[in-house]
C-alpha cells in the first residue's frame, strides 16, 4: 500500500479514542508513530479540560508541545488524527503542524467525534496547510473508534498516494 513512501503516523489524543484508531493505521501500514503531546498535560477532569480548551481556541493559541522528531523531512505520508474539540482541532495540533512543516506532503486526516461528525476539522486543517495534498479523510465517533479495525482498513485501501 506504500509503494516505498515513509509514512508517519501522528496524533492528538485526550481520551484514547484518536489513540486507538492511529495505532490501528500504524498495525495496518507501518512506518513511524508519534503522539503529539502538550507540553502542560490537559486536566484528566471533562470540565476542566473543556475550559481550558475552549479558552485555547478562542485566543487562537499555539500551546507548546513535547513532541520532538527528529527529520521529519524523510516523511512523504502523514496521517494527522485528532479528536474534534468544538468543531475543530485542539490547539496542540495546530502547533505541531504549525512546527512541523506539512507542505509538499500528502496528509491523510482522520477525525473522531462525540457526535458533532466532521464539522470543520478538516477545513481548517487545510486552511492552516494550504501546500499539503490531502487524501480523502476518515471520520469515526469516539464510540466505535476501539472497534472500527474494518472501517479502518476500508479507508485506507482507498487512498492513493
Amino acid at each position: 500500500m506504500n509503494n516505498g513512501k515513509k509514512i508517519l503516523v501522528a496524533y492528538f489524543s485526550w481520551s484514547g479514542n484518536t489513540k486507538a484508531v492511529a495505532e490501528e493505521i500504524h498495525k495496518q501500514v507501518g512506518g513511524d508513530i508519534v503522539e503529539i503531546v502538550p507540553a502542560t498535560p490537559y486536566s484528566e477532569t471533562y470540565s476542566v479540560t473543556v475550559a481550558k480548551a475552549k479558552a485555547e481556541q478562542a485566543a487562537n493559541a499555539r500551546p507548546a508541545i513535547s513532541t520532538k522528531i527528529a527529520d521529519f523531512d524523510k516523511y512523504d505520508v502523514v496521517f494527522l488524527g485528532y479528536p474534534n474539540w468544538w468543531g475543530s482541532f485542539p490547539m496542540p495540533v495546530a502547533t505541531f503542524v504549525e512546527t512541523y512543516k506539512l507542505d509538499g506532503k500528502t496528509v491523510a486526516p482522520f477525525f473522531t467525534h462525540g457526535g458533532g461528525g466532521e464539522q470543520r476539522c478538516l477545513s481548517d486543517l487545510q486552511k492552516l496547510t494550504p501546500n499539503a495534498k490531502f487524501t480523502q479523510d476518515l471520520v469515526l465517533s469516539g464510540s466505535s473508534a476501539k472497534n472500527a479495525q474494518g472501517q479502518i482498513k476500508s479507508w485506507l485501501d482507498s487512498l492513493q498516494f
